[in-house]
């Protein structure tokens, strides 16, 4: 142990449970002052005391990309984009600081905090402002007061905009309950990403609201572009939830990446397809290279974080186009087929890709139930991508409620599938460390029994939370017996451990780990040699994940946070039928009392 003195390190001391209490004051007293200008000059633009807003909508409804719409929506529409790409910016590079530094001093301690703070708040503030600038009545509007009709789209942004921007303050509960969870996927983070990403629906409701008669607004060429920019867009907001794996830590097993591929390519590359025009899925896919990878660039070479790997969805636009050259005139049809083709060719086309850019990819143990995985997640996108399309057109079907709920549920069945792992009992590592220096070693691990690792999906030595994240894929060189190819840090700060993951099994076997002083939790040393066990990998990755607290606290807590996510989701379906029918002209649905208007928000959703 005399030579290996250099592992001792002070224990972490950085607080954990929730952020100081001066910090709370500080972000509530901030949120609270910019809804207050919201309000303000919201109220006088409605009383026609203040003009700001009326001149700020004329500017932008003569602006290229929103030239043809009315002020109402370019202007909340212009703000919502950009908005969009300032919190997209932000998240990649939180969490990059997550993995390469661990949890931060507080809220307002990380930089990239507040871009997404601004960026999400944006997007409430662009709701708000599609629901207060029309002075006269938009059509498909809701009734808010005697005289105040909201476009249905301004409400919908409005709602997603808040439920993501919710996201921040109950972050903080939750980790003030649960302790912090690492990984991209806690309830909390979820409502942070899916407000954001879901927001582009609600965009597209609106270019379709706001259009006073004919097809579009603008000129076909300006309708294009701004079309295919909108599902771009919706493709880089899907696309966030795959973010554990762009960066080389997901926690998840690997066939959930090809499912949420699969489910991002069908939804929006359907949608731009069937919306846009001809060469739709490829302009989208353009503009997503163009943001996703213009923020990997900024967040790595640039600001100097780490760089995320991104989906191609190449083939799988090249895909959507060839169906659309047989069942264009068949929305539902085509979403299918697109969907079929999305999670077999551009299952292949995505194995190939993650083979050369990613850190951690695809491999023949993960084919059969992968390709399962994203056929359902293509087919059930596509479908939703269909029904959008359709509602943008004024055509949806009558079986419109048994298809979304239906291509709902598959997307949920598809999701847990992926999310649930195994431990099994029984596997351990001998790990014996070699050429020692300067806080790295390099390391030889017999795993036993020796057939654990048969046909792994993978089996890496990885550290994060030290300064830089390091990902080092173990090589064979006996039976049960593997090798690192690099040094292996085991100093300060880091959490290095050993990943295997092979079919459902998911365990992680410590190496070394910091003590951490806020959560008193001990030092676990690397030694000359060691035996250990595995373990479920979440308790290692996710180490400072309070214990002891009641599984109906979690499981409460969690239901919550879905049913909000669920009430999100089923408001975007109301709107999108209610804007479908303006569109079509239908009728009104009839009143249910007679004292209750028909265009009013509760009759609106009682009809959906």
């Amino acid at each position: 142990m005399s030579g290996m003195t250099w592992l001792m390190q002070a224990p972490d001391v950085r607080p954990a449970g929730g952020a100081a209490i001066d910090q709370i004051l500080i972000a509530s007293g901030g949120a609270t002052l910019l809804t207050a200008l919201l309000l303000v000059l919201g109220h006088g633009h409605r009383t026609g005391r203040i003009e700001l807003l009326s001149r700020l909508a004329d500017h932008a409804a003569n602006r290229y990309f929103t030239r043809g719409l009315p002020g109402w929506a370019a202007l909340p529409m212009q703000l919502a984009l950009v908005s969009l790409l300032v919190a997209l910016l932000g998240m990649y590079w939180d969490i990059s600081l997550h993995i390469t530094q661990g949890r931060d001093e507080g809220p307002l301690a990380n930089i990239a905090h507040y871009p997404i703070l601004f960026g999400l708040f944006g997007l409430f503030a662009s709701g708000a402002l599609a629901m207060v600038l029309p002075m006269e009545r938009p059509r498909g509007s809701v009734r808010i007061t005697r005289d105040w009709y909201a476009p249905t789209s301004g409400i919908l942004l409005c709602g997603a905009g808040f439920y993501a921007l919710l996201g921040f303050p109950l972050d903080d509960v939750w980790h003030r309950i649960f302790g912090q969870d690492v990984t991209l996927w806690g309830p909390t983070h979820l409502m942070l990403i899916g407000g954001a990403g879901l927001s582009l629906v609600a965009l597209a409701l609106m270019e379709r609201e706001g259009v006073p008669e004919g097809e579009g607004a603008g000129t076909p060429l300006r309708r294009y572009v701004r079309r295919g920019m909108m599902m771009g867009g919706l493709l880089v907001g899907l696309s966030v939830f795959q973010a554990e794996w762009d960066f080389g830590v997901a926690q998840f097993r690997m066939v959930h990446q090809p499912l949420l591929i699969a489910v991002a390519a069908g939804c929006a590359l359907v949608t731009a397809r069937l919306w846009t025009g001809r060469g739709g899925a490829a302009v989208a896919v353009c503009f997503y290279v163009l943001m996703r990878g213009g923020v990997a660039v900024l967040v790595g070479p640039v600001i100097g974080e780490l760089f995320a790997s991104i989906p191609l969805y190449a083939v799988e636009a090249l895909c959507v186009e060839a169906v659309a050259l047989v069942l264009l005139r068949r929305p539902l049809a085509f979403g299918v087929a697109s969907g079929l083709l999305i999670g077999t060719v551009g299952f292949a086309g995505e194995y190939f890709w993650t083979r050369f850019a990613f850190v951690l990819p695809w491999t023949p143990d993960i084919v059969l139930e992968g390709v399962a995985m994203a056929v359902a997640g293509g087919v059930s996108g596509g479908v939703l991508g269909a029904l959008l399309v359709q509602a943008l057109r004024g055509e949806l079907p009558r079986a419109r409620r048994a298809l979304f709920a239906g291509a709902l549920a598959v997307v949920a069945l598809a999701v847990t599938n992926g999310l649930v792992g195994t431990a099994p009992a029984g596997v351990r590592a001998t790990v014996a460390l070699e050429d020692v220096r300067g806080g790295t070693a390099q390391a030889v691990v017999r795993l036993d029994p020796p057939g654990s690792a048969a046909h792994p999906a993978w089996l890496t030595m990885t550290g994060w939370q030290g300064g830089d994240l390091h990902v080092d894929h173990l090589r064979p060189v006996g039976d049960g017996v593997y090798r690192t190819s690099k040094p292996m840090p085991l100093h300060g700060n880091w959490k290095t451990m050993i990943r295997l993951h092979e079919g459902r099994a998911m365990l992680a076997i410590p190496v070394y780990m910091p003590g951490d002083a806020a959560l008193g939790l001990p030092e676990v040393p690397a030694t000359e040699q060691f035996t250990r066990e595995g373990r479920p990998e979440w308790q290692v990755l996710q180490r400072e994940t309070k214990h002891g607290i009641p599984a109906w606290l979690w499981l409460s807590a969690s239901l919550v946070v879905l049913a909000c996510s669920l009430a999100l989701v089923l408001a975007l379906g109301w709107g999108a039928q209610r804007v479908s029918r303006v569109v079509s002209g239908e009728p009104p649905a009839p009143r249910r009392r007679r004292t209750a208007p028909a265009d009013s928000l509760a009759d609106g959703a009682a009809s959906a």
